[in-house]
């Protein structure tokens, strides 16, 4: 597949390395000259120098024959004029757009991306992504990081084992029969800095971040099982009234109507903006790194502070000092890669990485055939799939047991008509059953292979 990627920032580059890792034909436009010279000396991709909405450098980077168009420079303007451009000119099929500004999103303006205005067929907004990942974890105390599968009826959970962890240094394959009736498969295991795709004999260790697959209705005792048997959570402390937190803000309003929110920002106008817009919140203005005004904040009666601020090192040490002061859990915006161990090992609850969040929301839009979604894991060592089996898949109607399967692959659990099931060696696929699998990310194209249709078919 040939892909022209505009943008060479921390997500273009991501997005880069995956797609050209798995054999893509891809190029990369940025206007500086030095993020492009980094990209050409360490990828196996093509980069040019220029600005990615100008006709001329879309030319040249292969547009013409381009089968997708990813734009995720740090301007909508430009991301939104490339897609156009692409499509008038040089008629790319899929298109996919980053956009920040929330004025561009708003449900009154939604006829903008049609394809007679500005033809985007997929838009993703970071700021919308990530505070729904923080939602997420609000809702579920405990876990480090959470994915909803197959419209919710699953998720995919990461914890960190702690000493009271009651699966601690016991063989995987004896997880069915500690609990017969919990629908859960362990799907990964990150030690350090080894990241492990766990065969049965396989043990947890203290320290351990493990990702597993749930049924939701199985979750928080899936969570029992590893030792969080935390209350919900009922009282939030927002940190930083940017874009993320003030959208955070609005979520936890509309769907979590039990939880009581306040919110600290430093900047005074932007505090009295949005003390203005969101009705029911109390707003402290001040610095989040002052002691005071955590009090005022009633840090001491928080069970969950989030800091979304601008910058890793604050967020951090806010989070700190908060769970100093009492608070339960702390949800931590980090965005550079190397801050999300130091975060862990101060104490720090969960992470939520705003570069991985977009990648793996591009990266569904970007998987072929029947996968319905796509998430990478921990710098993209791996990827959770949903996977759609058809009548024509080589692997319907085979016990998992017989199925030839690529190296590094679990599968997870397997929904069939809203009903999971845990899969066992003699469970046999059906048609239009959803597969929750996990695969390293070399043997993602392998996987794609499995549910393709047979080649008699055609």
């Amino acid at each position: 597949m040939k892909v022209v990627i505009c943008g060479a920032g921390q997500v273009g580059t991501s997005i880069a390395e995956y797609l050209s890792d798995e054999g893509n034909n891809v190029t990369i436009i940025d206007s500086d000259a030095e993020r492009i010279a980094e990209v050409n000396e360490t990828l196996d991709v093509t980069g040019y120098v220029g600005h990615a909405s100008q006709p001329d450098v879309l030319e040249r980077a292969g547009a013409a024959d381009a089968e997708m168009l990813i734009a995720a420079t740090y301007s909508d303007e430009v991301n939104m004029v490339a897609c156009q451009v692409a499509h008038s000119l040089f008629n790319v099929p899929m298109k996919i757009a980053r956009v920040r500004n929330q004025s561009y999103l708003n449900p009154a303006w939604a006829n903008l991306f049609s394809r007679d205005h500005l033809p985007i067929d997929v838009i993703i907004s970071p700021e919308v992504e990530v505070a729904r990942a923080i939602a997420n974890r609000i809702r579920v105390p405990g876990a480090y990081n959470i994915i909803p599968m197959a419209d919710g009826l699953a998720q995919v959970v990461s914890v960190i084992c702690k000493q009271d962890c009651p699966l601690l240094n016991t063989p995987l394959k004896h997880l069915t029969s500690l609990f017969p009736e919990l629908a859960i498969v362990i799907l990964a295991i990150i030690r350090g800095d080894t990241k492990i795709i766990p065969g049965a004999d396989d043990e947890l260790l203290v320290g351990d971040e493990v990702y597993f697959v749930s049924s939701t209705d199985h979750l928080y005792r899936a969570m029992g099982a590893f030792g969080y048997n935390d209350p919900q959570t009922r009282r939030v402390l927002v940190v930083g009234a940017g874009k993320i937190g003030t959208r955070l803000v609005e979520d936890i309003q509309s769907s979590m109507r039990d939880i009581s929110v306040r919110l600290i920002e430093a900047d005074f106008d932007t505090a009295q903006r949005v003390s203005e817009k969101l009705s029911g919140v109390t707003v402290v203005h001040g610095d989040g790194l002052n002691r005071e005004i955590l009090e005022e904040a009633s840090i001491g009666t928080t069970e969950a502070v989030i800091t979304v601020m601008n910058h890793d090192e604050s967020n951090i040490l806010v989070s700190m000092l908060a769970k100093q002061h009492g608070c339960e859990r702390a949800i931590t915006l980090i965005n550079s890669l190397s801050f999300s161990s130091l975060a862990t090992s101060v104490g720090i609850d969960a992470v939520v990485s705003p570069r991985a969040i977009t990648v793996s929301t591009i990266l569904q839009h970007v998987r072929r055939g029947r996968i319905k979604a796509a998430h990478s894991l921990r710098d993209g060592f791996a990827e959770v799939l949903e996977v759609e089996a058809l009548e024509t898949s080589a692997i319907v109607n085979t016990p998992i047991n017989e199925i030839k399967r690529p190296r590094d692959m679990i599968f997870g659990l397997i929904v069939r008509d809203e009903r999971i099931i845990v899969p066992r060696p003699d469970t046999v696929i059906k048609p239009d059953d959803r597969v929750i699998i996990l695969a390293s990310h070399d043997q993602v194209r392998k996987v794609e292979q499995m549910f393709a249709v047979r080649p008699e078919y055609f």
